[in-house]
């Protein structure tokens, strides 16, 4: 597998996306069943 700039720059971008909706998603679902039970 020949791995260069433009392909590191690339799994990184996807990753960093993948992490932050991940991370506000989650936070989002936390914040909302807080919100349930009080």
């Amino acid at each position: 597998m020949f791995v260069d700039t433009v392909v590191l720059a690339g799994l990184g971008t996807v990753l960093l996306m993948i992490a932050f909706c991940g991370g506000v998603g989650y936070f989002i679902w936390k914040d909302a069943h807080k919100r349930k039970q009080s």
